[in-house]
């Protein structure tokens, strides 16, 4: 049968659009369907009937399949080779082959075709229960918004991602009314699969939708800077919820208040929808100590303090005379939540009570004094740990000393004593090379004044070659510049040596070391041996010439003081 593919693949992605079911799922049913249905018709379950749509042709196909048999022992399902061959004379047949009779679409009953569009409504439904089963069991413990589609006495109809869920009315908050077409919030309590598809359970009066208004108004609780340690709940009249910070510097309680309790408010305001009374919430600060976790929960009633027996999970809590209704509320419901929250059976007294009693019972400043203290010491040893370094490595004897410390300062003092020898080393090279220099002029000038003068001259040409051995031999050896240069690069030694001196301060041998060799290196007169004593006076009167010189001069050394400035 041929249809209109257009069309036909049209309503094929409306369906998926509002069902959800995909294209080929929604063929795969329909193939099912007509097969079923064409089967009843023929009145057989076990008939061989076959079906195939093609959307690009826009063409469907059903027919039944009978076996081709030599001897025919069930007509309903066999042919004879014999009819075979007459019904059909475009193709021989023989045993074992396949007789196809096709089945127009057209022609079929209206009951088949009845029956077919009930058989795809129910995969359609089966489908959709699927899908919402695969959809919700993720959404388990969160919140979702719906629209009241029905209200009742029994309850309220919601309209979710395309069903229905039933709330009952037990399960609202307290006296809470809504109207058809409103917005609400429920939380999802559980999933379930069963034959008639996915049965959803919805709340909002449980914790879990508490809890989930927590952590959507106070974005701490959102991103575990605060924990919900545990919630006690009677929806409508009153909740305790425990928080707690392991972050010291946060006030928990504080911090899911707000400021003025705005925070707190918006909570509030989303609980008891139209009802005549505001569930109150109780935030508490959670503690590792029970004693202290129990007076808290007993809030807003002060607990004075408590006498707990922590194997029999039993508390009895000393209050003022003038708070006993506040402690236990009213029709007893803060004392219950208290219980329910801490896991203590508790029972309140007022102090006129104890006293009458003899009770003995240990007061709240000292608990909350004994758990400062307990707190601060914890803070003192994280920051003791935090302080002291680690000087062996995990798993090492104690006493051990990491081998890198000593092989560092014995390198730092290699390092000092290697760089002394080489500036002496380099010093004393240079004295040696400029004594070597130096003698081979002076024996060879010696010769030189022997062999040159002549013997008719020999008073005259003796004194001008006295004179010009002087001045050479001066010129040769040091001059006063070089005496200068030679002074600066010992003093520069000098300075070099003074600033490793810091390494050795706390070592007296190493002091007297260093001073011992920052002595100046003053020219002996071993080392001046070449020149004679007429010289050394001819230096000095150079040297008092040039003196004069420099004192003369009409030098402004203010000029120079910014180049000083510079280097400082």
């Amino acid at each position: 049968m041929a249809i209109n593919a257009t069309d036909f693949l049209a309503a094929l992605e409306e369906i998926e659009a509002s069902k959800g079911i995909s294209k080929e799922t929604i063929l795969q049913f329909l193939e099912e369907s007509l097969i079923k249905a064409y089967r009843k018709q023929l009145g057989g379950d076990d008939a061989d009937v076959r079906a195939k749509i093609d959307v690009e042709k826009g063409t469907i196909e059903l027919c039944q399949v009978k076996a081709v048999v030599k001897d025919v022992e069930d007509d309903f399902l066999e042919i004879s080779v014999e009819d075979a061959n007459a019904l059909d004379n475009s193709k021989k047949y023989k045993a074992g082959d396949e007789f196809v009779i096709d089945a127009p679409i057209d022609e079929l009953r209206k009951a088949t075709a009845m029956s077919v569009k009930s058989m795809l409504k129910q995969k359609f439904a089966e489908a959709e229960k699927s899908i919402l089963y695969e959809t919700f069991k993720d959404k388990i413990g969160t919140i979702i918004t719906g629209k009241v589609e029905k209200v009742d006495e029994r309850g309220i109809s919601v309209n979710i991602v395309k069903t229905s869920v039933y709330l009952p009315k037990k399960e609202l908050i307290g006296d809470e009314r809504f109207i058809v077409g409103e917005t609400i919030k429920i939380y999802v309590d559980g999933v379930e699969s069963g034959s008639k598809g996915a049965r959803i359970s919805v709340t909002r009066s449980k914790e879990g939708f508490l809890k989930c208004l927590c952590a959507e108004e106070i974005h701490e609780i959102y991103d575990g800077t605060i924990q919900i340690k545990g919630i006690a709940r009677e929806a409508g009249e009153r909740s305790k919820v425990a928080v707690y910070s392991p972050d010291p510097k946060i006030d928990p309680a504080g911090a899911c208040i707000g400021p003025n309790g705005s925070r707190i408010q918006k909570i509030v305001s989303q609980l008891g929808n139209g009802g005549t009374n505001k569930e109150k919430i109780d935030i508490i600060g959670y503690s590792d100590n029970a004693a202290l976790y129990i007076m808290e929960a007993l809030k807003p009633a002060r607990a004075v303090g408590i006498i707990l027996n922590e194997e029999e999970k039993t508390a009895t809590v000393v209050v003022k005379d003038d708070s006993l209704s506040l402690a236990i509320g009213r029709r007893g419901v803060n004392v219950r939540l208290a219980v329910k929250l801490t896991g203590y059976n508790i029972d309140v007294k007022t102090e006129s009570q104890a006293l009458e009693e003899n009770l003995e019972f240990v007061s709240f400043e000292e608990i909350q004094a004994e758990e400062d203290a307990k707190r601060e010491q914890a803070q003192a040893q994280i920051i003791e740990e935090q302080n002291t370094p680690i000087s062996v490595l995990p798993g090492l004897p104690e006493g051990y000393v990491a081998p890198q410390d000593r092989v560092y300062e014995e390198e730092s003092a290699n390092e000092d004593e290697d760089l002394n020898e080489a500036l002496e080393a380099e010093a004393e090279k240079k004295e040696e090379k400029a004594e070597v220099e130096q003698a081979p002029v002076v024996e060879e000038k010696a010769e030189v004044k022997v062999e040159e003068p002549q013997p008719a001259k020999v008073e005259k040409v003796a004194k001008v070659e006295k004179k010009e051995e002087t001045h050479k031999e001066v010129k040769t050896t040091t001059s006063i510049e070089d005496l200068e240069k030679s002074l600066a690069d010992e003093s520069a030694r000098k300075a070099s040596k003074q600033n490793k001196k810091s390494f050795k301060k706390n070592n007296k041998k190493a002091e007297e070391e260093m001073e011992e060799e920052n002595k100046p290196v003053i020219s002996t007169g071993e080392r001046m041996s070449i020149y004679t004593e007429e010289e050394l006076r001819q230096m000095e009167e150079e040297d008092k010439e040039a003196e004069e010189e420099y004192e003369d001069d009409d030098i402004d050394y203010d000029d120079y003081d910014e180049y000083y400035e510079d280097d400082r």
